[in-house]
Order: C-alpha cells, then structure tokens, then sequence
C-alpha cells in the first residue's frame, strides 16, 4: 500500500503524544473551527465539531485527523473552562460523582470522510474546597475539558473504558478505524507508513 502523509489537526501536546503511538511521524495544522457547544447528543456533538475542525485542513493528498471532547454529566456539557473560578465550578460539581467523556474523531482524505466516537466513564474523588482550589492553581486544568486532566493523577478516582479517550484522543479505537479507512481506499495491505 502506497505511503500517506498524515496531519493532525490539533495544537493539543496530549494528542500530539497519543497519536505518535498510532503514526510516528505527522504535521501538525492547528485551525480554528466555528464548534458546536450544546446539543443532544455528546457523541454527535464531539463528531460534528470534529469533522469541522478536518475539514479546515487544506491538503487532498494527506490523511487529516482531528478530535473533539467533551465531558457530560446529567444532560450538561462541562468544556474548557473560561478562567480559575469556572474551573473550581465546573470541580465542585463533579466532585464525587461519576459522568462521561465523549470523544469524536474524524478522519478525511480527499472528499472522503469518517467519523466516530468512544465513550468512558470517569469518577471523580470527593474534593474539598482546599484540594479544589490547590489544584486549579496548578493551572493544569485550565486547558482541559471539565477542568481535569486524568494524566495528572490527582483528582481521579476511578475510570472504565480508554484511558487515552480521556484524555482526548482514543488510540485504540484509532488504529482499528484508520487501517480499516486506509485500507478501503487504497486495498488491503495495511496502514502504509
């Protein structure tokens, strides 16, 4: 199978790391793309936006990837947060309790799309107001959809499902979906790297 180049659409350093697992050598083309914040459905959701931010990404030739997440608990959506006091917010209310990271992926090659999505359950340990205000401090969470990175260590109790869906691309799950896109347009000899 012939060779492609691959671009990750994204300026996330997490998903920059978990994709080497999936391709050793990418570009990068980070591209703001209008997104989605609120809908029915997180798994379409965390899609929809991704496949905005692909298409974003000029180059026919290249297979680009790109990736959306979202954490959702009782019918909201917890994104990024907008400053410290959103983050202890967005802490306190998940303190204890257990919710959903939805990410979607989308994968495009020319004209040719797919998307797709996985799902983990995540519980958060029960943070007092101390833990939760030393821990924004950290600044590790100001860039991280519900205001947590599970990387971090610290507020994490317990997970099911991918780790790396968590945080933020699912590598698994990739792998399957690529070499099976992949192999549809080009035959069926593997991922050519």
């Amino acid at each position: 199978m012939k060779s492609c180049d691959i671009i990750l659409a994204s300026a996330s350093p997490r998903r920059k790391e978990l994709l080497k697992e999936v391709f050793p050598s990418f570009k990068i083309s980070a591209q703001d793309a209008p997104e989605e914040k609120d809908g029915r459905f997180p798994s379409r959701l965390t899609m929809n936006n991704a496949l905005a931010k692909a298409r974003c990404v000029k180059d026919g030739n290249a297979l680009i990837i790109a990736a959306d997440t979202v954490v959702y608990m009782d019918g909201k959506y917890y994104l990024k947060p907008s400053d410290e006091a959103d983050a202890r917010r967005m802490l306190k209310e998940l303190s204890g309790r257990t919710h959903f990271v939805y990410t979607g992926v989308a994968m495009k090659m020319g004209d040719e799309c797919r998307t797709f999505y996985d799902k983990s359950a995540v519980k958060i340990k029960k943070l007092s107001d101390d833990e939760i205000k030393s821990y924004v401090s950290t600044g590790s969470p100001l860039d991280k959809a519900g205001a947590y990175g599970v990387q971090d260590g610290l507020v994490v109790e317990s997970f099911s499902g991918s780790f790396s869906n968590i945080m933020g691309l699912p590598v698994e799950k990739l792998k399957y979906e690529a070499e099976k896109f992949l192999r549809r347009r080009y035959g069926s000899d593997g991922i050519g790297r």
